[in-house]
């Protein structure tokens, strides 16, 4: 992509280049906030060493937009699923489609998908109808599960527990519950991931305790870009549009919640997501 471009977006106070590389494993860069800057934003992203970023698909065309991304950009995947707030679109025709996007060599996932009985766009019974049928969809493809969970966490573990035995592996990404509900997921060997909710302080601290009882081989990060842009940044972004260049702040975060070096963190968050996501290691160098 040639020399990275930083403009005036970022402020030089959030221009943050770690030692390592490092992967955001969920960035929606399919959203319309990036569609008149997005190669601005991935050039950015590596030049704060991002340099992989796993592109969320929650519905058919958004997943076919990241496929898009990850054939046009070197360092980006995709994954593909329906998210639980569109489950009641749920039928045949969307399952076959989802089967052929699996077999896409830029998707790394099965997801996003799960359930969230907070909103309840969808009903709970149609998202636990669509639910299952992606995890029968996991298990077929041999690909990892990209979960979303709110206020549904028993329910989850009951249909993970059901199922752990065939797929392979299952991230809860964008983790914010509590502990028990971390540990009931940790019981079944899950992967956490962590994004810059542990930085609101409105929200979001009741996970500093909680992050030490993370197995670094479990524990991944993410943006969740462009939504919740980190509160404890040095600096004002202009609009507020969280993005990937971002993450090295989320790292430092976590790092000294868990009382060890950034460097340190970012290396096993990384190597982490090379394997869940069985990520080429050139895809990591460093740009």
């Amino acid at each position: 992509m040639g020399t990275a471009y930083i403009d005036d977006f970022l402020p030089d106070a959030l221009q943050f280049r770690p030692s390592a590389p490092l992967v955001d494993i969920g960035a929606n860069l399919t959203h319309e906030s990036f569609g008149r800057d997005l190669e601005a934003v991935i050039q950015r992203a590596q030049a704060a060493q991002v340099t992989t970023m796993i592109v969320t698909g929650t519905d058919i065309e958004h997943a076919e937009q990241a496929v898009s991304l990850a054939q046009r950009f070197p360092g980006l995947y995709a994954t593909a699923g329906i998210h639980p707030h569109d489950a009641s679109q749920w039928n045949n025709a969307i399952a076959a489609e989802m089967a052929r996007l699996h077999a896409r060599p830029e998707v790394v996932a099965v997801g996003e998908c799960g359930l969230d009985f907070n909103r309840n766009f969808s009903t709970p019974r149609e998202q636990e109808r669509a639910f299952e049928a992606q995890l029968a969809l996991a298990a077929e493809s041999g690909l990892p599960l990209f979960v979303h969970e709110r206020d549904a966490g028993q329910r989850m573990r009951e249909m993970l527990h059901a199922w752990r035995d065939e797929i392979s592996q299952a991230v809860v990404h964008c983790f914010t519950a509590d502990r028990d509900t971390l540990f009931g997921y940790l019981d079944l060997d899950l992967h956490i991931g962590l994004t810059g909710w542990i930085c609101d302080e409105r929200r979001g601290h009741h996970l500093r305790p909680l992050v030490g009882e993370i197995p670094l081989d479990r524990l991944m990060v993410e943006t969740d870009c462009p939504y919740l842009l980190p509160r404890n940044l040095p600096a004002k972004l202009k609009g507020r549009r969280h993005e990937p260049a971002l993450l090295p702040w989320i790292v430092r975060e976590i790092a000294e919640c868990r009382g060890i070096s950034e460097a340190d963190m970012g290396a096993a968050t990384t190597q982490t997501a090379q394997r869940f996501f069985r990520l080429p290691t050139e895809s990591l160098k460093e740009y």
